[in-house]
């Protein structure tokens, strides 16, 4: 399928039940502009941002990835911006810990769904039949490709308004106790105070590489908490470390269990 002219006529390419018609369609898109807080100049752009690589699988044409990965760029300078300049009595390690609370996959797909963004989202069926319009990776990804639509549409300072808007809540949330969704920060600081030791984390991925998932266990001492799941390192890692401090911090010990996995190297805080 060739790229379309318009994000209305994207969304009635390729009409199902869940979308009816040319008007609910554009009705639809009036609606999640109106919620973004911005209106395209560039309509195409839009209909980038909400074509998920599913739907390209099935009918052709490029997915919003190229977008994801701008927009990631965009959304970390634009809550570095805001949360530097709206929290001068907060230093730089605070600073780090309040942007990846924000900048991550819970907070991004609650924007989205503030906003109705798996409403408008093109999914293959087999991702609607799923749930996928309601997935927290989908949406984290697709706020993501949204965010880098805004940025080449109207600019940096354009991006930098529509970012805060979507975030000044969980930014204002995370500012109140920096850290506190950092678990992997959380689990060193808990070990180390205790046995000294440096919590291990051991990942295995599996799927093709435009859709691979990861699953982390982390080892602390002899025990090992998890498994993990998300689609980057950081966010499996994320999970278990989760899994590890709260079970900790309430004084459960699980049994050891033996994983093959191959340690990470890489999005280490």
């Amino acid at each position: 399928m060739s790229s379309p002219a318009s994000a209305e006529n994207l969304v009635t390419d390729h009409p199902t039940s869940e979308q009816p018609g040319e008007g609910l369609a554009a009705a639809a898109l009036d609606a999640f502009e109106v919620a973004l807080g911005h209106r395209f100049a560039d309509p195409e752009l839009l209909a980038s941002a909400l074509t998920h690589r599913s739907w390209c699988a099935e009918y052709g044409g490029g997915s919003n990835e190229r977008l994801e990965f701008l927009g990631d760029a965009v959304l970390g300078l634009a809550v570095t911006e805001t949360v530097f300049r709206s929290r001068p009595d907060h230093d730089e390690g605070d600073l780090a810990k309040i942007r990846s609370a924000v900048v991550s996959e819970d907070a991004l797909a609650g924007a989205a769904r503030s906003i109705g963004l798996g409403g408008v989202l093109l999914l293959g069926r087999g991702e609607v039949a799923s749930g996928g319009r309601d997935k927290s990776s989908i949406l984290c990804d697709a706020m993501e490709a949204v965010v880098g639509a805004v940025f080449l549409d109207a600019g940096h300072a354009r991006s930098i308004e529509v970012v805060h808007g979507l975030l000044a809540e969980p930014i204002r949330v995370a500012s109140l106790h920096p850290g506190d969704n950092d678990y992997k920060t959380r689990l060193q600081e808990m070990v180390a105070q205790g046995s000294g030791e440096v919590p291990r984390y051991l990942l295995t991925s599996e799927g093709p590489e435009h859709d691979t998932r990861f699953r982390a266990v982390v080892k602390v001492g002899d025990l090992t908490f998890g498994p993990g799941h998300g689609t980057s390192k950081k966010r499996a890692e994320q999970a278990a470390a989760e899994m590890a401090y709260g079970s900790l911090a309430d004084g459960h010990i699980p049994p050891n269990e033996s994983t093959e996995s191959t340690e990470s190297t890489g999005d280490r805080p």
